[in-house]
């Protein structure tokens, strides 16, 4: 456990390459899980509103899926009431 903890509180270096990985939009995830793990098809709307694309889909350990759960709900807890973008506040 003492090992897991020490991983990650190290710095890692994250690169992306911005005109190959877009930020996709969703507005519908569709999860599947059995004792292995969970799937997350994430999905966008496209004409029909009963009409659905998958745009990418994820997969994960349990174990992993519990993290990220934990990990998001305090990440949204933390900025709740802030705006988080990419773009300088027009003055």
């Amino acid at each position: 456990m003492k090992n897991e903890k020490a991983q990650t509180d190290e710095n890692v270096a994250v690169n992306i390459n911005l005109d190959t990985t877009p930020i996709l939009y969703t507005d519908n995830i569709h999860m599947t899980t059995n004792e292995d793990g969970v799937v997350l098809d994430v999905m966008q709307r496209v004409g029909n509103p009963r009409q659905m694309r998958i745009v990418s889909r994820i997969g994960m350990s349990r174990p992993h899926a519990k993290k990220f759960v934990e990990k998001l709900g305090k990440l949204l807890a933390l900025t709740e009431g802030n705006i988080q973008s990419a773009e300088k506040p027009k003055n």
